[in-house]
């Protein structure tokens, strides 16, 4: 059975739309339980609202930070627990949490649980942010120096006698002082943002500044004697017992915490916030970024395919929104981009692989350089840009072997290669119509009578007109 050209478009479309409806019914329910999720949380009154930090901190989790910690404070919380495991994340994203946590009117707990969780360099500045600061025993936080920056492995300086004499203290921090300018603007405003912090709620200043300078971390029982932390609890309801009846100090005024004895209520991420914190997954922005390009690209070479230019139009769209979130390198983009521009110059003009092998490396160098940032988890993996390199490598293969082939093949006259080429009617009335040849519309006659889906062959060529006859001209005669 033959389908015509219009016959595939009709069930790709189909395709399309069943996947779409498909979509919808998914958004729809998941809208549903978070509606009744949250009239459940309604009646609960007033409530401690606890959140979970899980991963590395990046614009994802700034948003359903900040959104739940609204949306707690409108239902009725009267406190909201940071549940905190993490390695570190994004500077802009840290210092977005610490704004909501400041401003919040009800007191903000942060949690570190469970037991072997950490709260690394970005969880640190939030704890001590924090309005009460907790943490389990097996637990670590600290190490918040700046990690574009990190901590050098050779002196700034030479040792000297004077220095063998000078307080341990001070020949360590001299040991690690910043190199640069830069550096060190870095490191002194990040000591001066923590030690700021730390003021505000009574808490270790001169251990912050370490944390800083030296990377040093401290186990939840230190933390606890150093006042770095306030409560040391096993879990959620033993930290809420110890916290009652506690003064705390909030923007503008003290409040006195009433905990024991509300209700706990879970504060999940939403779907909106899942699907966020899929896409701004760096690994993941890169491969929809890849996968949108190379989409566009291969709709350009086969115009009409439609599930090209489809998928390789929403992964790029939706790549550029998490771009846009990320710390990006605008010259890794520029790139990326320029590479594929150039692998697409190689099947144009071809170079004999020089613009394909340019591009192949083009596209590899920028897609190391894409995300401008050394922050935990925020890091494109070296093994998936080596896939994405073969793969390239493997295209610009594929077109120096087709370019090869075609200059091996017998010279054909210009208006006479489209000769015995075949293609299938998509419209035929009165001796003409259009035909569909290798991804080209042509206007096309014939001296046979010719029905929709029809294969035919081109037997004259004359300008931009084809002269096609049936395949099976005596079934159309028939059928005639």
């Amino acid at each position: 059975m033959i389908f015509s050209y219009h016959q595939k478009i009709d069930y790709t479309q189909r395709l399309l739309v069943l996947l779409w409806c498909f979509l919808v019914l998914i958004f729809s329910s998941q809208v549903n339980a978070e509606k009744d999720a949250e009239l459940s949380i309604d009646t609960a009154d007033d409530h401690i609202a606890v959140l979970s930090i899980s991963s590395a901190i990046g614009p994802a989790t700034t948003d359903y930070l900040v959104r739940s910690m609204n949306k707690a404070k409108q239902l009725g919380a009267v406190a909201i627990v940071i549940q905190m495991d993490t390695p570190g994340g994004l500077e802009a994203a840290t210092r977005d949490i610490i704004k909501a946590i400041l401003s919040s009117t009800v007191p903000v707990i942060t949690f570190v649980h469970p037991a072997g969780a950490r709260a690394a360099s970005a969880g640190t500045y939030i704890i001590y942010a924090s309005h009460i600061a907790a943490m389990t025993p097996s637990t670590t936080l600290g190490a918040a120096t700046p990690v574009s920056i990190g901590v050098p492995t050779l002196p700034s300086r030479a040792t000297t006698p004077s220095d063998k004499e000078a307080p341990e203290e001070e020949r360590l921090y001299d040991d690690y002082a910043p190199q640069t300018t830069m550096e060190r603007k870095v490191i002194n405003d990040a000591v001066a943002f923590i030690r700021g912090l730390a003021k505000r709620h009574n808490r270790n200043e001169e251990w912050a500044e370490e944390a800083v300078r030296q990377a040093v971390t401290l186990t939840a029982n230190e933390a606890l004697q150093k006042k770095v932390i306030d409560v040391v609890a096993v879990d959620i309801n033993d930290l809420l017992v110890q916290v009652n009846q506690r003064k705390v100090q909030m923007e503008t005024d003290t409040q006195i915490l009433i905990s024991e004895g509300l209700n706990v209520v879970n504060y999940d991420p939403d779907w909106r916030n899942k699907l966020l914190s899929v896409i701004t997954d760096p690994q993941i922005a890169y491969i929809l970024l890849m996968v949108g390009i190379y989409g566009l690209v291969l709709e350009g070479y086969n115009p009409g395919a439609l599930v090209p230019g489809v998928v390789g139009g929403i992964c790029l769209i939706t790549a550029f929104y998490a771009l846009q979130v990320l710390p990006v390198n605008y010259a890794g983009l520029a790139l990326i981009i320029l590479g594929v521009l150039l692998i697409v110059a190689e099947t144009m003009a071809p170079s004999v692989g020089i613009l394909g092998i340019g591009g192949v490396i083009s596209t590899t160098l920028g897609s190391v350089l894409l995300i401008d940032s050394d922050a935990p988890g925020m890091q494109i993996s070296y093994k998936l840009i080596g896939s994405f390199a073969i793969i390239s490598s493997i295209v610009v293969l594929t077109i120096l072997i087709a370019v090869g082939r075609s200059l091996r093949m017998k010279r054909t006259p210009i208006n006479q290669a489209m000769i015995e080429k075949v293609g299938t009617v998509e419209s035929f009335k009165q001796g003409s119509g259009v035909i569909h040849i290798e991804g080209e519309r042509w206007q096309g006659t014939s001296h046979h009578t010719l029905y929709l889906g029809q294969q035919v062959r081109v037997v004259l060529e004359n300008g931009l007109t084809l002269e096609v006859e049936p395949i099976d001209i005596e079934h159309t005669e028939e059928n005639t």
